[in-house]
């Protein structure tokens, strides 16, 4: 019981104290800098930075077993992989469209006018560039490492998607960004690495660009719910998959776990 108390506690502390962190600095970046988009995106290359100092010169901090198998049997699992992503793009994105055109959201539409605001540039620099990167070091290169060393896959799954969809600050990129999430924590799992996350985030976001709301229009209500439901079936499998694919009660060495690869 008190054990299943301290994984609750550490499950609650450690995104908090790493969110609190990130969030004080963007505070101080915005203060420092004056336009939004521009900070955040400066934020997240001293993320990226900051997180591979950990990565290369503090392996163990972040190391937790078991470790998973080999390479060479990875670009399998990335054909499955490449699936779930674009089920994730589509049932993330048909499922915001469907809950800002029912219950609209002003924490979304003020967020696309500081974009719009900080011009096609800036945004895009955020949006290709400075997001994958930034977010993916601070969510799967260290707090999903951080509830690893502690709890399961699952919990350190779920509890790490939810931070990262809450942390955009509105119901609709919460639903976009949920799945994606899911299913990036799941890579990282599987790989140790956070090349293949940040490809796969900057494809979703590339795709969130180039592909017109209308398009996606069409997978509104009741399609969104056939897909997310569809999505969640091919999460399980990976899931199941991915925990099956590991090697018991080895630690990752240096190789696996010193850089962001």
């Amino acid at each position: 019981m008190t054990s299943r108390l301290l994984d609750i506690g550490w499950c609650t502390l450690a995104p908090f104290a790493v969110v609190a962190v990130y969030l004080g600095l963007g505070t101080f970046a915005v203060l420092l800098i004056g336009e939004p988009i521009v900070a955040t995106s400066v934020l997240g290359m001293l993320v990226v930075v900051l997180v591979g100092w950990v990565r290369i010169q503090r392996p163990r901090w972040l190391a937790h077993a078991p470790a998973p198998r080999p390479e060479l049997e990875i670009p399998r699992f990335g054909w499955t992989v490449l699936g779930c992503a674009v089920l994730a793009f589509l049932a993330g994105q048909s499922l915001a469209l469907w809950i800002h055109v029912t219950a609209g959201s002003a924490g979304f539409d003020a967020s696309n006018q500081t974009r719009h605001a900080a011009g096609a540039l800036a945004t895009l620099l955020l949006t290709l560039v400075a997001a994958p990167a930034g977010e993916e070091a601070l969510f799967r290169g260290l707090i999903y490492p951080l509830l690893r060393k502690r709890v399961h896959i699952l919990a350190s799954t779920l509890v790490t998607a939810v931070v990262f969809g809450l942390l955009h600050g509105n119901a609709v990129q919460f639903a976009a960004t949920l799945p994606l999430a899911v299913l990036l924590s799941l890579v990282y799992e599987r790989t140790r690495a956070l090349w293949p996350c940040v490809v796969l985030h900057l494809g979703f976001n590339l795709a969130a660009v180039l592909v017109p709301a209308q398009m996606l229009g069409a997978l509104a209500n009741p399609v969104s719910a056939v897909l997310c439901l569809t999505f969640a079936g091919c999460a399980v499998g990976l899931y199941r998959r991915v925990a099956a694919g590991t090697e018991p009660g080895a630690v990752p060495g240096a190789r696996g776990e010193s850089a962001m690869r």
